[in-house]
């Protein structure tokens, strides 16, 4: 395996575990591990237990056992895709991309796996005003991860390929 792909799945497994010592540490040791218990860090950051249940912005609730197993299943799929995109990829910036991606997509589907829901924790608020839901290392992983390869999607173009001297290009 190249060394930058190599590099794109240790970056996964990182965020993965950084996700998960996180999210036993709030559960845990800082108790906030059932719904309506919160800890106050700063006057615009909380820590606030939100068990999610669905995907982005409360999609598909998987309130049911067969709706659990088959959210699993899809973001099982996605996921697989973004491992099979890493095997092919060569960029290294859309490789730490999808390294964010896999590692915050594998933290939130063992979740889901374990609990039957996401545990969401992070509360970024100004006021009552809240820019973002509560969320997690992993989505935050994601999230970045996604918005790195839309603006390299938008904003990088490729090198052509170059031709070896005295080889014609057929236009």
């Amino acid at each position: 395996m190249q060394r930058t792909r190599l590099h794109g799945f240790l970056l996964a497994g990182l965020i993965f575990i950084v996700d998960q010592a996180v999210k036993f540490v709030v559960t845990g040791p800082l108790g906030v591990s059932r719904p309506g218990d919160e800890r106050i860090l700063l006057p615009i950051f909380d820590l606030r237990f939100v068990p999610n249940v669905g995907v982005s912005l409360g999609l598909l609730p998987a309130d049911s056992s067969v709706m659990r197993w088959l959210l699993v299943l899809l973001t099982a799929a996605i996921a697989s895709g973004v491992a099979w995109w890493m095997l092919r990829e060569k960029s290294r910036p859309d490789l730490f991309a999808l390294g964010l991606v896999l590692g915050g997509a594998l933290g939130n589907i063992l979740d889901r796996v374990r609990f039957g829901y996401v545990v969401d924790f992070l509360d970024l608020h100004f006021g009552t005003w809240r820019p973002f839901l509560i969320f997690n290392v992993a989505d935050a992983a994601i999230t970045i991860g996604v918005l790195i390869l839309l603006v390299r999607a938008v904003l990088v173009r490729d090198k052509p390929a170059e031709t070896p001297a005295g080889e014609k290009v057929n236009a």
